[in-house]
Parts: C-alpha cells; sequence; structure tokens
C-alpha cells in the first residue's frame, strides 16, 4: 500500500485550494487535494512540504492531522494521510503538475469531479 500525504490548504477566507490532475496520469482531468506519495525514510509532514514544493513551488507548513482514507484504485492501493498546511510564499504559488489550480469554499468541491478516495475528505470537510 502506498502512503500518500495530502494537504488541506486553506487561505484567509477559508476557501481550499485544489488542482486539476494532468493529462497522461492516473486520473487524469480529476481534481485533487496538493500532495503525493511518500518516499522512503520521510514522514507523512516531509512528504507533504517535499510534494507540496515540487508541485506548487512554494513552501509551506504542515499543521493538523485531518483523517485518512484507504482505498483501491487498477493502479495499486492507497491510503491519503490528510493534513492542513499553510503556504508561506503564496505569492509564489505556480501549477507545475497540474493543468489549473483553484481555489474554492467547502460548499463548491460538490462541483468538481474527485477521484474516490477525495470523496471521504470532502465530506469530513463539508461537515
Amino acid at each position: 500500500m502506498k502512503i500518500v500525504g495530502t494537504a488541506i490548504i486553506t487561505d484567509n477566507d477559508g476557501k481550499i485550494l485544489i488542482g486539476q490532475r494532468p493529462e497522461g496520469k492516473d486520473l487524469a482531468g480529476l481534481w485533487e487535494f496538493p500532495g503525493g506519495k511518500q518516499e522512503n525514510g520521510e514522514t507523512v509532514e516531509q512528504c507533504i512540504v517535499r510534494e507540496i514544493k515540487e508541485e506548487l513551488d512554494v513552501d509551506c507548513s504542515v499543521g493538523d492531522y485531518l483523517l485518512s482514507v484507504t482505498k483501491s484504485y487498477p493502479h495499486g492501493e492507497f491510503k491519503l494521510m490528510v493534513y492542513r498546511a499553510k503556504i508561506l510564499n503564496p505569492q509564489n504559488l505556480k501549477a507545475l503538475v497540474h493543468q489549473k489550480l483553484l481555489w474554492v469554499t467547502p460548499q463548491e468541491l460538490s462541483q468538481y469531479q474527485f477521484p474516490p478516495a477525495d470523496v471521504d475528505i470532502i465530506a469530513f470537510l463539508q461537515r
């Protein structure tokens, strides 16, 4: 099972950052929360910091653990470890991996198509 560090990044207005998965990747075109697979020897928090830098070209601080979600896909089984995170230099935010980035309210998340694992995260965020 692959561990995925997943960041719920919010702005000062409480909007959440989501990214659209790029063409040519598994689940292309679906929306997701930033993050990625944990590498050997790193904590989930270190994974999130590294992935946010690689995907968005910004530094972040990792906050509270929120929940975990486990799902099987044709390309593997994944456990998403979900944490709050804060971008330290938002003026540098770039979509290095995603087709698009959007800031949306928790209620607006339902308007976008996400992978099955993220549906549980959205339900948690909308409570």
